[in-house]
């Protein structure tokens, strides 16, 4: 499938509503929970999205737009959240998620973008040159991707509940 805006823009609406359902308000195990050293809890990754929200996609798309190849991002710190969300509720976290969200969803409107700046080229201090293309793509996949992750690191908090069923779950082996 090629990459199209509204679609896009469709889907990133979605995220906040998506993990705000399913997360506000449970019991801190299922918020908490990971699924061993170096991994990520849910709550984890929606301080993540919010670093995410601040410091990437818009940033950089503008960055694209200003300074094409001649400037090259600032690198990602993955692990901001650890630091940036202590102290924080979960409930503040999806709420300031999806103001965020929110925010970045009006300001990508007014970029006005159309297939030639789309197409447009940047520099990613690790990849190299990316255009803004793929840097909306890979947006949307990684939204897409922590939904996934949230709902298996969930789904491991049962593993060993579902007994024999196990074996049709593949959700709890991956």
């Amino acid at each position: 499938m090629e990459f199209e805006l509204e679609p896009a823009i469709e889907v990133l609406k979605r995220t906040p509503v998506t993990l705000n359902s399913l997360l506000r308000d449970l019991p801190e195990p299922w918020l908490m929970q990971n699924e061993g050293s170096e991994t990520w809890s849910p709550y984890d990754v929606i301080g993540h999205l919010i670093h995410a929200e601040e410091t990437d996609w818009i940033p950089r798309a503008k960055m694209i737009l200003d300074y094409g190849e001649t400037r090259a991002f600032e690198p990602f710190d993955r692990v901001a959240m650890f630091e940036h969300s202590k102290g924080k509720s979960l409930g503040e976290l999806l709420d300031t998620f999806s103001q965020l969200r929110a925010e970045s969803l009006r300001k990508l409107q007014t970029l006005n973008l159309t297939d030639d700046l789309l197409d447009k080229r940047g520099r990613h201090p690790e990849f190299g040159v990316v255009t803004l293309r793929q840097l909306l793509s890979t947006w949307v996949v990684h939204d897409l991707g922590h939904i996934r992750q949230v709902a298996r690191v969930m789904s491991k908090q049962y593993r060993d509940a579902v007994g024999p069923w196990r074996a049709y779950l593949p959700v709890l082996e991956e």
